[in-house]
């Protein structure tokens, strides 16, 4: 498991390489595994091939342009039920670390409260390409597909002992 962890690195560039449906199925199967509050399990998930739909997606904040590059996009939505942040929120990282074990590369792309002067509503934009019924949240998506470039795995160096405390602060 700690293989995975340390290889797992944001990527926004891709091969122009499709992604088979095994290794999107096996992706999707590692979500659902996910744990939920009262095992809710109430997310839903839409996976996107299509090129223009991906494009339109690219433009949903300017941090998700890597999207249209991307084989296969992966949205996650969920009703607004108790704790739907940190289900959707769990199942992203099953997804950040089963991608990697497959040996593709993601990016967590941030829609739910990110608002800026270009675009003020992420989440509803993003909602509307894709039909989303307007009962349902939106968090965020993943472009993925077979990084570009091999970008070096997580250290050792990076544990931070002073950020541990034991009992009390």
């Amino acid at each position: 498991m700690i293989d995975a962890i340390k290889k797992r690195r944001s990527h926004r560039q891709f091969l122009d390489k499709p992604v088979e449906d095994s290794k999107i199925k096996e992706i999707l199967k590692a979500a659902m595994f996910s744990p939920s509050a009262h095992h809710n399990r109430a997310w839903e998930f839409i996976v996107v091939k299509d090129l223009e739909t991906r494009v339109k997606l690219s433009d949903a904040t300017k941090y998700t342009l890597c999207a249209k590059q991307a084989p296969v996009v992966i949205v996650l939505t969920s009703p607004e039920k108790h704790c739907w942040l940190e289900d959707l929120s769990i199942v992203g990282e099953i997804i950040y670390l089963q991608v990697t074990e497959l040996g593709l590369g993601t990016c967590w792309m941030q829609l739910r409260d990110l608002t800026t002067p270009e675009k003020p509503d992420p989440e509803g934009y993003v909602r509307e390409i894709l039909s989303i019924p307007a009962d349902r949240r939106v968090l965020c998506f993943f472009p993925m597909g077979y990084p570009k470039t091999k970008l070096p795995e997580h250290t050792d160096s990076e544990f931070e002992e002073n950020k541990i405390h034991y009992e009390k602060w």
